[in-house]
């Protein structure tokens, strides 16, 4: 029986590469796995778990977790294991497969004594309540501090006019302060600081805003909250986890059942996140064994704007490994054509060496290499379609998305069986590049094909459409509050149906905005479109019954067949819960409960969830959340300068603080005392550092954009595109300004000079001619 194990366990790791194959043959210890794009982290991870399963023959009461970062990925790599031990006839039990958060609140509530958390009397927080009650906390810390408060707002020029004043008010108290909080506490959180230690920190910064004491003063009125109201967010479940492991009976208890860990996407750990892992590794009989497996790529680390997580903590394990000769590596990679890693390779190397990022290195030097010959996974590194990489330069956005349009139609023609994507940096341009290759009147209609277009960003706009509609009524039921009133603009500016313009100065002076008198100064026709718009939804209060107003909402934000389907399902339910006598005061607290219980789905018209991949459909999708899938054809638009590495803005509105922002600076001062980086830097010298480090993920996240590719790269940067995609509006024909190229590609065009095509190279398209028949023909 044994033979015929060992037999069957070999077969399965003759499936894998030489990376993968070292992630198999682990036996106990340390070991870091250094591994880039496309080489199968996943696959290789779940081969080595099974074999590990085999190998150990683990008792009951020990487990080998499997850590990863999200739980669709927890899921996935479930399936992969349980498969491949099938395919060992082994039994399905000896592991458990665990997000971080997932695996923290399961010890945490273990010990509700050790942990403070019991939980039949806290809640998880929801992210709206979590914003709620970081504006209660900015209102105490106001009131508690009102010199500071009052030297935050006369900063910069000021001549005491209150309509300045006002505006100010709204700036602080809405977005600088909430923003602050809220990255400062998670920063905070994720690197184990708490209100008293962050005060102590803040002494150790001589500037003339201390803005970690602001930070800590929020911190500690937040922590508050969430206690009076039994709620905990998700950085209190790993600190509750490694305050029960400071227990040594405790943590003993957990180590005996935990033979080994094995961590997924290990680049996107934070540094309480790492903690805890380490400890669960120790082995309880030998506290100088440590069983844990670390796969990651530093290179792919692209969720530091999100979460607290930096890659220097993974380099900084894989060099003590490599200290230890407990390094692998898995840098064959066979997703992609070798154009397209020479590509990837390039644009590492040559970004590392232009010190682009300041002082920050943005990329781990690791060169992806083509699979070896005899490869034993299908499919490896297909051949190129075509030259495989593909580079215009557009005379304007608008040509970008006809080049775009008959590129696909002419390969998703060819090859009926392929997929194709547009990846973007924003959900404004993929909206864009979805309405104009959808719009009848474009050259190349993608539907007459009978090519798909998926626009995952507007796909999911109908979960939106409950906290558009409470946002709404609240205006409707208050018009003279300036946060209402500020909330509802910025809903129609986002769906462009007034035009693009700061709201600030117009939610500062409700009465003046809606109704100018005489005296007042004239209003701009940007300004008048608003309050004409504005005007219109509030006559709707007094003009319609209750039960209708949400759908004339609903059609006054234009909105498409899902949110309107949404819209209606949204005021059945309001009308049922108020017993069939629906008012405002009745129907607001329903629609707050509902959202922040997030207790409604939205309908779905069509089903879009997994079906990014599907044939012969083009997905328009985020360069971020297409991170661990992959396409045939990869298209890349609209990559400038200002956008990629772009650089950390300071909206105009806050500008009266000074030439930084209060919540990069303190995020940067935080992360330079966990990296031990004293003394600790001032303002400006932060603002710097928050600079570089933006910037180094950035690339980071072309390089993740640019290896989803299997077959063909195609990349441009239009000549003309919108200075800012939050503003644009095609259909009205928002201005376009002269944009500066992506500064990486210039050098992918004089390294790969046969890739470089005129705006007038366009490829065949196609010529519909019937729902069975198609041809090609010359453009």
């Amino acid at each position: 029986m044994a033979t015929d194990l060992e037999q069957r366990i070999a077969e399965l790791r003759a499936s894998l590469r030489p990376g993968q194959q070292e992630l198999a043959d682990w036996q106990a210890g340390p070991l870091a796995v250094s591994a880039v794009p496309g080489a199968g982290k996943s696959y290789g991870m779940a081969v080595a778990a099974a074999i590990t399963l085999a190998r150990q023959k683990l008792n009951r009461a020990q487990q080998l977790v499997i850590v990863t970062f999200t739980r669709s990925a927890a899921t996935h790599l479930k399936q992969q294991v349980r498969q491949h031990l099938r395919e060992l006839q082994l039994p399905m039990s000896g592991f458990t497969v665990q997000t971080l958060h997932g695996l923290a609140l399961n010890i945490a509530s273990r010990h509700p004594q050790l942990s403070g958390i019991h939980l039949e009397q806290v809640t998880l927080i929801t992210p709206n309540r979590h914003h709620r009650l970081l504006r209660q906390c900015v209102e105490q810390w106001v009131a508690d501090h009102p010199r500071i408060y009052q030297e935050l707002l006369v900063r910069g020029t000021f001549d005491g006019e209150e309509t300045e004043r006002l505006r100010r008010q709204s700036v602080l108290r809405s977005d600088c302060l909430p923003e602050l909080a809220a990255i400062a506490i998670r920063e905070a959180k994720s690197s184990g600081l708490n209100p008293q230690q962050l005060y102590a920190l803040a002494e150790q910064v001589q500037d003339e805003v201390s803005v970690l004491e602001i930070a800590a003063g929020l911190y500690e009125r937040y922590q508050r909250l969430l206690q009076s109201h039994q709620l905990i967010d998700y950085d209190d479940m790993i600190l509750a986890a490694l305050q029960v492991l400071d227990n040594p009976s405790a943590r003993q208890v957990w180590q005996k059942q935990v033979f080994a860990v094995f961590e997924d996407e290990a680049q996107d750990s934070s540094p309480q996140q790492s903690k805890l892992l380490e400890i669960l590794a120790l082995q309880a009989n030998n506290a100088h064994i440590q069983n844990l497996v670390r796969v990651g790529d530093p290179n792919q680390a692209i969720n530091s704007t999100f979460t607290p997580a930096d890659p220097i903590f993974f380099r900084k394990f894989c060099r003590q490994s490599q200290a230890r000769q407990r390094l692998a590596t898995m840098n064959q990679a066979g997703r992609s054509s070798t154009i397209i890693i020479q590509a990837a390779n390039f644009m590492l190397n040559w970004i590392n060496q232009s010190q682009l990022a300041g002082q920050e290195q943005p990329f781990q030097p690791q060169a992806i290499q083509t699979v070896a010959h005899h490869d034993p996974q299908a499919n490896a590194n297909p051949a190129p379609e075509d030259r495989g990489l593909e580079i215009y330069t557009p005379n304007d956005i608008y040509q970008t998305a006809d080049l775009i349009g008959q590129r696909v139609c002419q390969l998703l023609s060819d090859h009926p069986d392929a997929n194709a994507a547009i990846l973007v940096r924003e959900n404004k341009q993929g909206s864009f590049l979805a309405e104009r290759l959808n719009h009848p009147d474009q050259k190349v209609n993608l539907a007459a094909y009978g090519i798909d277009i998926l626009d995952v960003g507007g796909g999911s706009r109908q979960t939106q459409v409950p906290f558009e509609m409470l946002t709404l009524l609240q205006f409707l039921a208050r018009p003279h509050s300036p946060n209402a009133l500020k909330a509802a603009l910025q809903i129609l500016v986002d769906r462009q149906l007034i035009p693009a313009q700061e709201v600030h100065p117009l939610a500062s002076q409700p009465e003046t905005f809606l109704y100018p008198g005489p005296l007042d100064r004239p209003q701009s026709e940007k300004v008048q479109e608003a309050r004409i718009f504005c005007c219109k939804l509030l006559r709707s209060r007094w003009e319609l019954p209750h039960y209708r107003l949400i759908s004339f909402l609903a059609l006054s934000l234009k909105y498409n067949a899902a949110e309107l389907a949404t819209a209606d399902k949204l005021a059945a339910r309001l009308s049922q819960q108020a017993q069939g006598a629906p008012s405002m005061t009745t129907t607001l607290p329903i629609l707050q409960e509902l959202i922040s219980a997030e207790r409604f789905d939205p309908v779905d018209v069509e089903d879009v969830e997994s079906q990014y991949l599907r044939k012969r459909q083009l997905t328009i999708i985020t360069m971020h959340k297409a991170k661990g899938l992959d396409w045939d054809f990869v298209f890349l638009p609209f990559l400038h300068a200002r956008i990629i590495p772009g650089e950390l803005r300071i909206p105009a509105a806050s500008q009266f603080l000074g030439p930084f922002s209060l919540a990069e600076v303190a995020r940067a001062q935080i992360r330079a005392n966990v990296h031990n980086q004293f003394p600790l830097p001032n303002m400006e010298e932060a603002w710097q550092r928050a600079s570089d480090l933006k910037s180094a993920e950035e690339f980071r996240l072309l390089y993740v954009a640019m290896t989803r590719a299997k077959r063909l790269l195609w990349m441009s940067a239009a000549k003309q595109a919108p200075f800012n995609w939050n503003w644009f509006d095609w259909q009205r024909q928002t201005k376009l300004d002269t944009q500066t190229l992506c500064p990486i590609l210039k050098p992918l065009q004089a390294q790969f000079p046969q890739a470089v095509l005129s705006n007038l190279s366009r490829p065949a398209i196609i010529s519909h001619q019937n729902s069975d028949a198609q041809s090609i023909c010359n453009t």
